[in-house]
């Protein structure tokens, strides 16, 4: 297994990053139409398509996912993606039609330095054919890379991130995030992360928790009140699910989140996590479920610290400090 969310057979990531506007779009698309829900539990979300994911809707089924920067004007970003799939005959039919189902969440990134004078229309839309465009199975970059390249936190530069499990049955999990928080990832001013007790292979350092936990390091830190915020991300698995067992998997995830950020689920944080089955493999026994609600929220927490950790500061003056700028001797090669 790779820690990546391609580690689930059917699915394919792709990014477009743009630096210099200091933003980006990931998409995330499903081989075939994989059952899908999500849930919001941020006060200031931005989305698309995502009120068709509640369970007693009709459509059980999507054909991929998006997580963009770029705020409202990222919205854009589902239509290049729905362009890259209606050329392949994609889509829930109607009629003699077919209708490419893509869901989209969005994070506020406007405020980072990069250049967002971009004239008549956003690029989001071409950033998203191009994510789509490059969109494969295997390993895919992390950190300030597609929706996690302006990403911000409260102490260090936010990103993408990624992980993965395999449950005793043989059911994989995995998640994806673009971590934004208006929270901290990290404990109080060091190098530690709240994902701690979740981590393996050292994949964020393998710093532990620090020795003891002062008032102060849970005392609020936020990264201002000027609503740059939201950590969107995705949970999958290949375990065949219904819809409302997906609902609840993306519930468990955002479990996750508030493990691995403090604090989380603001009223100026849109936080949003989707959940989808490929339904490649079948569950085995009445306990499945229950292990892979707690494995999601353990990648999703691991997901988020990664994506700090991978992260790098833009190349703009006055840019956000990455982690691995402050600690470099503390950053472990996992190759």
């Amino acid at each position: 297994m790779l820690n990546l969310l391609t580690d689930i057979e059917g699915v394919s990531v792709g990014h477009a990053t743009e630096l210099k506007l200091g933003s980006g779009v990931t998409a995330i698309v499903f081989d075939e139409p994989a059952t899908a829900s999500g849930v919001v539990l941020g006060g200031a979300p931005g989305g698309r398509d995502t009120a068709l994911l509640d369970p007693s809707m009709t459509v059980g089924q999507v054909d991929a996912f998006v997580l963009s920067g770029g705020s409202a004007f990222g919205l854009d970003a589902a239509g290049g993606v729905q362009a890259g799939l209606r050329e392949i005959g994609r889509g829930y039919p109607v009629g003699n039609l077919r209708v490419p189902i893509v869901p989209q969440a969005i994070l506020m990134d406007l405020l980072n330095g990069g250049n967002k004078d971009w004239g008549t229309h956003s690029p989001y839309r071409d950033m998203g054919y191009e994510a789509f465009r490059g969109a494969s199975k295997g390993r895919f970059a992390l950190g300030s890379v597609g929706a996690g390249t302006g990403a911000t936190t409260a102490t260090f530069k936010g990103g993408l991130g990624s992980a993965s499990a395999q449950s005793s049955a043989g059911h994989r999990i995995a998640a994806i995030v673009a971590v934004n928080a208006l929270g901290s990832a990290t404990v109080g001013e060091g190098p530690h992360f709240w994902s701690a007790p979740f981590e393996r292979d050292g994949e964020f350092g393998g710093l532990g928790l620090p020795s003891s936990i002062a008032q102060g390091d849970t005392a609020m830190r936020l990264k201002g009140m000027n609503t740059t915020a939201t950590t969107i991300g995705a949970i999958v698995t290949d375990a065949e699910l219904t819809k409302a067992e997906a609902h609840r998997l993306a519930v468990m995830a955002h479990d996750g989140l508030a493990r691995g950020l403090l604090p989380a689920h603001l009223p100026l944080d849109g936080d949003t996590v989707f959940a989808a089955s490929t339904g490649k493999k079948p569950r085995v026994g009445p306990g499945d479920f229950l292990e892979l609600c707690h494995l999601a929220a353990l990648v999703m927490a691991r997901a988020i610290a990664r994506g700090v950790y991978e992260a790098t500061a833009l190349p703009f003056e006055g840019a956000q400090e990455a982690w691995s700028d402050r600690y470099p001797d503390r950053r472990r090669s996992l190759t």
